[in-house]
């Protein structure tokens, strides 16, 4: 008998034992959840973004790679004779591609906000603008000097203002306005030693203008708005941009790719340009949101 209510007492004891650790593990497994839930929601993902990587932190990202890439363009273009421009656009956005649909497959990708926030028109008109951005502006490079494709990136951003206040009445104040000029003045000082120009390419970089301002808008806004994530949006243009690039393929770039070398050293280059240009597409998208 005595033994009876021992094995009794012992099976209460295991018992509430096994309960509360039942109870610990629900706990922690709706913790679990709620922090990937937190992560997986594009709320939760645009603040994850803006706290692991501040405006300071993305700026510099941003122009460390803006310069690094134009170098190995041009190294593309002249050194590697790469005279493809198109392609090599087509290039960097196909692995930008690859690259983020590895990190889809891994569940590191982002989420996206709901299809109804976005209206398809705002993305099909994002993944044109980059198409045309990305595409003269490396058609700019291959006929145009360092020095004259800086002097042409310099009026994007005085095109933006001018967009932003025509569309949005957006205005800035007086201080970031006198920032801008001398800062565009100092860079234009710096370069007006180097302004060799093509006159197609100078044509394709007065045209690059526009469709780069409007890019950097959208980007924005969506961003800004619409709790995109950097990543969650390069995802969803890229196969948009990807077609554009296809179609201006026979239009502006010249014959013969398939006459080029593609030996590993000049593929490796090819390659290393592409990842750059995936760093830039992503550092930006972070200093616009």
């Amino acid at each position: 008998m005595f033994s009876f209510f021992i094995r009794k007492g012992v099976r209460k004891i295991l018992k509430r034992k096994d309960s509360d650790a039942g109870q610990k593990g629900r706990a922690l497994e709706d913790l679990r959840a709620s922090l990937f839930n937190q992560f997986r929601s594009s709320e939760g993902a645009k603040r994850q973004q803006q706290r692991i990587c501040g405006p300071a932190i993305a700026l510099s990202f941003n122009f460390l790679v803006a310069v690094g890439i134009i170098f190995m363009n041009k190294m593309v273009l002249q050194t590697v004779q790469f005279k493809f421009p198109i392609l090599l656009t087509l290039i960097h956005y196909v692995v930008s591609w690859f690259l983020m649909a590895i990190l889809k497959a891994f569940s590191f990708l982002p989420a996206a906000p709901s299809s109804k926030s976005t209206r398809l028109s705002t993305l099909f008109t994002l993944g044109f603008v980059m198409s045309l951005s990305t595409g003269f502006a490396n058609v700019s490079l291959k006929y145009n000097s360092i020095g004259f494709y800086q002097m042409a990136k310099i009026a994007v951003t005085p095109s933006i203002v001018l967009a932003e206040f025509v569309l949005y009445r957006k205005k800035v104040s007086f201080a970031k306005a006198l920032a801008l000029t001398v800062v565009s003045i100092g860079v234009a000082v710096a370069t007006v030693t180097d302004l060799q120009f093509h006159v197609f390419g100078a044509c394709v970089a007065l045209a690059w203008i526009v469709p780069s301002a409007v890019n950097k808008i959208l980007w924005s806004r969506l961003q800004q708005q619409e709790n995109w994530t950097a990543l969650s949006l390069m995802w969803k243009t890229t196969p948009i941009t990807l077609i554009f690039l296809a179609a201006m393929l026979p239009c502006l770039d010249p014959p013969g790719v398939l006459s080029f070398d593609w030996n590993f050293s000049n593929s490796m280059v090819i390659f290393a340009s592409a990842i750059l240009g995936f760093l830039l597409q992503w550092s930006g998208a972070l200093a616009l949101g």
